[in-house]
């Protein structure tokens, strides 16, 4: 199989598919005046193929900030796109169409991902999809746009989750995750008063939780909000920990990019040596595939925007680049497989 990226800075969709021929698989990444043009001219130039698209950045060896970018998989592919709606009252109620790709494209663990872009309500929606992945562990890797919109097979949904089944013919697929934090010293939180369906942490161990951050990190209330990007929250998950970013202050609460519950049992984290990191995943996708075909990423906003303020944003792709056709989405959240991740790089590879 083989993986093509164009783009174009401008938002020129004709010059992102320039030499693009025969795609059997597409993903859209567009800006938020030009998306749902861009769907129905994707939809007009490559009828009938598969395709999914967010409002989103999309990048390989360069980022493309408001303009488009174009990433297709062709030459071994089988593929099928589709969605699930109504994702904030209940996407199982489309669970069927899944069902059905899932057994049409005869998916199995070793050589099937599903790609997925979503407009929100990301674990409900993530804990949906995998109840049918997991019955053939087939792996997930996604994110979610911006603007409440996504698109699939050339339509434009509000309040929806695009997903991609793709097959690899000539060899096997593996997902990754990356995390660039580590605990910070003992701190140990049990959450409360928490709002679940706005994401609101109002308190840790009894205390305010915008209080305990500050008193922690000896920071004033307007550096809460970048001060995440060095210290988000983590919530322990097995031998996994599930990293929840800081949104912004409300009132003494801290609104968050990840649904925080009663009794939730949090740590404190800070950043590790992210470039080191970066290495050692590189180092390990290397020794699981001899040869690799393309790697799709998802990197969170928030390591954007850490990468870019600490000019690593160029050199990071650049060392991406190393593992052959790397191209990705800046996500607002990161999928893997059931796990709805913040400030974290997820990736699918394709031998």
């Amino acid at each position: 199989m083989k993986q093509f990226f164009g783009m174009s800075q401008s938002g020129n969709l004709e010059e992102a598919v320039n030499g693009l021929s025969n795609p059997q698989m597409i993903m859209l990444l567009s800006n938020t005046e030009q998306f749902e043009a861009h769907v129905k001219r994707l939809e007009q130039l490559y009828p009938k193929v598969p395709s999914i698209g967010c409002i989103g950045m999309g990048y390989s060896t360069k980022v493309v900030e408001k303009g488009v970018a174009v990433i297709a998989y062709y030459d071994g592919v089988s593929a099928v796109a589709n969605v699930l709606e109504e994702v904030s009252v209940m996407p199982v109620k489309y669970i069927a169409r899944l069902e059905k790709d899932v057994r049409d494209i005869k998916s199995s663990y070793a050589d099937t991902v599903c790609i997925d872009f979503c407009a929100g309500n990301d674990a409900c929606v993530l804990t949906t999809i995998y109840s049918v992945l997991k019955q053939r562990n087939i792996s997930l890797v996604g994110g979610t746009g911006d603007g409440g919109k996504v698109s699939a097979n050339g339509k434009v949904y509000n309040d929806a989750v695009a997903y991609a089944l793709i097959k690899n013919m000539n060899g096997r697929v593996k997902a990754y995750k990356e995390n660039i934090y580590h605990q910070m010293g003992n701190y140990s939180f049990i959450a409360s008063k928490t709002d679940r369906a706005n994401y609101v942490m109002g308190k840790l161990n009894g205390i305010s939780a915008k209080k305990v951050y500050q008193d922690i990190l000896h920071i004033s209330e307007k550096e809460i909000q970048t001060q995440t990007f060095k210290n988000p929250f983590g919530k322990i998950n097995g031998d996994d920990t599930c990293i929840i970013s800081i949104k912004e202050v409300s009132g003494d609460a801290l609104s968050c990019y990840r649904q925080v519950n009663d009794s939730d049992v949090l740590i404190m984290l800070e950043l590790g040596d992210y470039k080191e990191i970066v290495k050692d995943t590189i180092r390990t996708i290397k020794n699981d595939f001899s040869k690799i075909s393309a790697v799709f990423s998802v990197n969170c906003l928030f390591r954007y925007l850490l990468f870019t303020d600490n000019n690593y944003m160029e050199e990071y792709l650049h060392e991406m680049s190393a593992l052959n056709n790397h191209a990705g989405l800046v996500g607002y959240g990161e999928h893997y497989n059931n796990r709805f991740v913040n400030q974290s790089m997820t990736c699918v590879v394709f031998e």
